[in-house]
């Protein structure tokens, strides 16, 4: 592990623990028939009235966390690494950590009137998560296959983009190739 692996770590875990400390919690009101609406993020530790930790919102805010720290890892696996130009399987890493962090800043809200009357859940728009959102309500199972499709997408295309394994000379190989360098060295000579 490398300086830079350290600090990334260092820095999950810093996340990891505000995460865990200012969870997102959802209001449950009794005037709109016990629909939980986004209530933002409080301190776990407070006296909050009516409210209750959006479980699903926080399990994908974890594994997101979590993915991002392994994308980190792999891009800064080696100091060599650092100092080459930026190859297609890392553009596509950053590409699917940037995917993630706008999800989650932006993830799908539905309308607590439509939550109360719907048995499947509708879809409203993208707000911004620290905006006003006192009236709507996060799609978990939506913003869950959001996250789902970036990974595979991400996961496919950078198999896509992989360099091809160098191809193993079998033992007749093997056995010409010092006879055509010798070839060519004489050629050049004359």
């Amino acid at each position: 592990m490398n300086k830079y692996q350290a600090v990334t770590l260092i820095v999950a875990a810093l996340n990891m623990l505000l995460m865990l400390l200012f969870p997102p919690y959802d209001y449950v009101s009794h005037t709109h028939n016990n629909v939980p609406n986004f209530g933002g993020f409080l301190p776990v530790f407070g006296d909050h009235p009516n409210v209750r930790v959006n479980d699903s919102f926080l399990f994908i805010e974890i594994i997101t966390v979590l993915i991002n720290t392994a994308i980190a890892w792999l891009l800064l696996r080696e100091r060599a690494h650092l100092r080459r130009r930026l190859d297609r399987q890392n553009l596509v890493l950053l590409g699917v950590a940037l995917n993630l962090l706008l999800a989650l800043l932006f993830p799908p809200f539905q309308d607590h009137y439509t939550a109360s009357n719907a048995l499947l859940p509708s879809f409203d728009g993208f707000y911004f998560v620290f905006g006003d959102n006192s009236m709507r309500v996060i799609v978990a199972a939506m913003l869950g296959l959001e996250v789902i499709f970036i990974l595979v997408n991400g996961a496919m295309l950078w198999l896509l983009l992989q360099r091809p394994a160098p191809r193993e000379l079998t033992a007749a190989e093997r056995f010409a190739q010092p006879a055509e360098l010798l070839g060519t060295s004489t050629r050049r000579k004359t």
